[in-house]
């Protein structure tokens, strides 16, 4: 009998029809913000740990994902908004 697989919590998969939609959306984003001056960045989808524990209060830190680098824990942001605010 072959076991169900299951995907992480506070994840989810996209559908070939979701991700149609989610490209076009994002195109018509992308252009506008082009149309303005903006360009793109692209910032890591993880962070130091120390950088945002304790910052959310309890609920917050259970929903980070902590990945062991090397002895060093990670996080990986659930949240991009972070990302583009530490973007140097």
């Amino acid at each position: 009998m072959s076991k169900k697989t299951s995907i992480p919590k506070g994840t989810r998969d996209f559908s070939p029809i979701d991700v149609a939609k989610r490209n076009y959306i994002f195109t018509v984003m992308k252009s506008n913000f082009e149309k303005f001056g903006f360009q793109p960045i692209e910032t890591p989808s993880f962070e130091n740990l120390e950088t945002l524990m304790g910052k959310y209060g309890d609920e917050g830190d259970r929903l980070i994902f902590k990945i062991l680098n090397s002895g060093d824990y990670l996080d990986n942001l659930a949240n991009v908004s972070i990302q583009n605010i530490d973007y140097k």
